[in-house]
């Protein structure tokens, strides 16, 4: 009965790293434009660069720490990994000039990338089989925290304090990581087969993703994409409706919600199968996407948020549990950072090229598009997935 536990001494650690990792992201995220805009007098399209490069370092991170972390032990990627968190926490107070602040940027994305994937392949190995769905779920509850968490506490400390006191608690943040990752016992994992063993010599893209994990990677990318809407425009869309107030809570909302709803789909899908919940999960989130275009009072905007957090919120987990599931152990770390890579890629390009579209559309516009997107997105995952899952 112990071996179906989910909240093990192992589980709960890794879950508090990977808050505080994506705490740090998060936190950031939200004032380093400022930063950068304030500090080093940059224009908005360089203060954006200062923003998106750390997303580039991150999709370096997670294809370096796929490629060895079944040579080396996901353990030690983790310890490596905090270790450069806290150094790469600490040099944006040696950050002199912009170029400098950019470079710094970078590296703490290769450093994210590497620990993040670290944390995701370790709760893959440990969480048993029978509860995947579930435990990742409950696992995915601590990045949702950091998203709503990381940006109120980073937009107080700029309004009450300077911008370096986000630099200092994030770097005790990374320490705090870096000193409870001992704790984690290593994983057993499975070894290779001859066979296997042979393929991992060379070059091989093999050897940097998992193409089992592509197919729902490639709807996580489409549906990540969408919803780098709502991160990046929310706040200017609520001030054009004058509906601010209101959108201070939406993240506060959205992260409740799935609180609450994740461990019920997450259970759903061990039960039920994966098609039972995704496409339901879709087109709720398609529905909040609608509502999010039509909002006129606050209350309209917070229940986008609300039906939002139900479908998407809930999706990215089981599209997490849906990469890992018929994967052998050896290469759940390359399985993890595909999965990661091709979110990395739609929260990566999405602000750029949707920004693009927003003077030809409008932000209603924008968020009906992403509707049709939304929609288009549950054919792909019927004819590259959804076809091929099993419903129990």
């Amino acid at each position: 009965m112990n071996t179906e536990r989910i909240w093990t001494k192992d589980f709960i650690i890794v879950f508090v790293i990977n808050t505080l990792v994506f705490l740090t992201h998060f936190l950031l995220m939200v004032t380093i434009a400022s930063y950068a805009v304030d500090k080093f007098h940059a224009s908005t399209s360089e203060a954006g660069l200062v923003v998106g490069i750390f997303i580039i370092g991150a999709l370096f991170g997670r294809l370096a720490t796929g490629r060895i972390i079944g040579d080396i032990g996901s353990k030690r990627i983790l310890i490596i990994s905090t270790i450069f968190f806290i150094i790469t926490s600490a040099l944006y107070f040696a950050a002199n000039n912009l170029f400098t602040l950019i470079i710094i940027r970078f590296l703490h994305g290769i450093v994210f990338g590497g620990a993040s994937t670290a944390t995701g392949t370790i709760v893959a190995q440990i969480i048993p089989h029978s509860r995947r769905g579930e435990g990742i779920g409950y696992y995915s509850m601590g990045a949702i925290l950091a998203v709503a968490l990381g940006p109120f506490v980073g937009i107080i400390f700029i309004q009450l304090a300077a911008f370096e006191m986000n630099f200092i608690v994030t770097s005790i943040l990374a320490t705090i990581s870096f000193a409870i990752s001992f704790a984690v016992s290593e994983p057993t994992c499975e070894s290779p087969g001859p066979d296997q063993a042979k393929a991992v010599k060379g070059f091989q893209i093999s050897n940097y993703l998992e193409f089992k994990a592509i197919p729902i990677s490639l709807i996580i990318l489409v549906i990540g994409f969408s919803y780098s809407s709502v991160l990046t425009f929310i706040a200017l869309y609520a001030k054009q409706i004058h509906l601010e107030k209101a959108a201070s809570f939406y993240f506060f909302v959205f992260a409740i919600t799935v609180l609450f709803s994740r461990p019920f789909s997450g259970r759903l899908f061990d039960v039920k199968g994966a098609n039972f919940v995704v496409y339901p999960c879709l087109v709720i989130y398609a529905i909040g996407m609608l509502l999010l275009s039509h909002a006129s009072h606050g209350i309209t905007l917070l229940l986008a948020g609300v039906i939002m957090a139900l479908g998407y919120g809930n999706f990215i987990s089981c599209a997490q549990a849906i990469s890992l599931k018929t994967v052998p152990l050896h290469r759940l770390g390359l399985a993890t950072s595909t999965f990661f890579i091709f979110v990395d890629l739609g929260f990566g390009i999405g602000p750029y090229l949707l920004g693009a579209l927003v003077p030809f559309t409008g932000f209603r516009g924008l968020y009906l598009t992403m509707v049709i997107v939304i929609l288009a997105a549950i054919f792909l995952y019927y004819f590259v997935q959804g076809r091929k899952a099993s419903l129990k």
